[in-house]
């Protein structure tokens, strides 16, 4: 079929076909389906069920984690694979050990994360008047969702795993709207406010205890092609220090922009420079006009 044909070249043209022959790439489904494992192992409450003991939790977590752990390694492997070339047979020879200690250490950090989560969980909560229960949060807010992809993807992303951090963070910017780039690095006591809108860029650093609203870029300003090769890995996006607050639709850029611990930024400013610390940045007051 004339279709097919033209279908196959274009992958020999375009690098497709490498990937098929060579199953080199991981698999976008199964990294989600790995997530939503995860994410069951810390919020067992997502997908517990009634009457589930002690015991059988722990039942559950010794017979899940062994298949998890095989299953990262899978994905881990093809993904650190997608690195190298055909003719570089001892690295893709290396692939597997490597992806065997990243999922290990994945897992270990397991707990650690969920302390983290659990600060954030009670800072939603602490911070929210509508909140009726850390539960309630817990369940329904989306932010916990995102910020829980988060941080699993941070840690693949801080030990080198291409493609599948971001596969994790591109998941739960579709479904909750927070658009979160693994390399980021945030505090504990982290809590998004409604959170639709919000873009956190690669290299942004953020605080303990920091609240930001829907709406708000932390983002880097925009590059020529010849500075997206040359700040390739490098700082782009700002620093917002601890205790701060930054209100709906704010956007703040640039590497060297730094907002200061217990500022205050309002709605819909744009700042490209630094804030001193306990400094309130806002919008001039709007004028008042009587109709005639």
């Amino acid at each position: 079929m004339r279709i097919a044909a033209e279908l196959i070249a274009a992958y020999e043209t375009h690098g497709d076909s490498r990937h098929l022959r060579l199953q080199d790439l991981p698999s976008k489904a199964g990294s989600v389906s790995l997530l939503k494992d995860l994410l069951a192992l810390l919020f067992p409450s997502w997908c517990a069920g009634a009457g589930l003991t002690p015991v059988g939790l722990r039942r559950r977590l010794e017979s899940t984690l062994p298949l998890v752990h095989a299953r990262l390694v899978e994905e881990i492997t093809r993904s650190l694979n997608s690195l190298h070339p055909i003719s570089d047979e001892g690295e893709r020879g290396n692939a597997r050990a490597r992806a065997a200690g990243i999922a290990s250490a994945l897992l270990e950090s397991l707990p650690g994360i969920k302390r983290q989560l659990s600060s954030d969980i009670r800072a939603a909560y602490n911070d929210d008047p509508a909140a009726q229960s850390p539960e309630e949060v817990t369940l329904s807010y989306p932010c916990i969702y995102a910020i829980a992809t988060y941080r699993i993807a941070h840690e693949l992303y801080r030990r080198g795993v291409p493609i599948i951090p971001r596969i994790l963070s591109e998941h739960a910017h579709s479904r909750t709207g927070i658009d979160i780039h693994p390399g980021a690095k945030i505090g504990e006591n982290f809590f998004i406010d409604h959170g639709t809108g919000v873009v956190i860029g690669e290299t942004a650093e953020i605080g303990d205890n920091v609240r930001i609203y829907q709406g708000v870029t932390l983002g880097a300003k925009s590059l020529s092609h010849a500075e997206v090769t040359t700040l390739r890995g490098k700082k782009r996006h700002p620093t917002i220090e601890d205790d701060v607050v930054v209100y709906s639709g704010a956007t703040i850029l640039g590497a060297r922009t730094v907002i200061g611990r217990g500022a205050v930024i309002g709605g819909n400013v744009w700042i490209t420079s630094s804030v001193p610390a306990y400094t309130t940045v806002m919008e001039a007051s709007p004028r008042r006009r009587n109709r005639k």
